[in-house]
């Protein structure tokens, strides 16, 4: 069967919730995994499902002045390396796309060394925005003009 990429259900964000750790490792980031964006905006929350289980995830929404915006996007920890990051990104991107958005925005913390190198290599542009989160709080922000081309390997 391999790995799809499908709309997330409740279920799954609870299996993801549930896995925590296997997504994020020691970083407790419960908080930020809102179930309200699955059940409002659930054609741009997308999950990697396998046989045994959800390898991966990205939630997100398009805002009404045409961004994509991903609010969490993960791997597990036996799927790193493999690609699927930039397949959850790119089915992201086509969702986003059918629902008018004509660019991806993300953020990270500053210190997420290994986010922001990836969403570098997906072309994105990166600056740090100074009290972005609030003062005293810079945050990486990451922009990229739709469509996306040669994302996948």
């Amino acid at each position: 069967m391999g790995i799809q990429i499908v709309p997330a259900r409740t279920a799954d964000f609870h299996q993801v919730l549930s896995e925590h750790s296997r997504y994020w490792g020691e970083r407790d980031l419960r908080s930020l995994h809102l179930l309200a964006l699955v059940q409002e905006f659930g054609s741009t929350c997308l999950v990697a499902r396998a046989e045994d289980g959800i390898h991966g995830y990205i939630f997100g929404f398009v805002t009404p002045t045409g961004t994509g915006y991903v609010h969490l996007v993960a791997t597990r920890d036996d799927a790193r390396g493999s690609g699927l990051g930039r397949r959850l990104y790119a089915a992201f991107a086509e969702a986003a796309e059918r629902q008018g958005a004509r660019q991806l925005k993300a953020i990270t913390s500053v210190g997420n060394t290994g986010s922001i190198a990836f969403h570098r290599s997906l072309g994105f542009d990166a600056r740090i925005v100074d009290d972005y989160n609030g003062p005293g709080r810079a945050m990486a922000v990451f922009r990229r003009a739709l469509p996306l081309t040669a994302l996948t390997p």
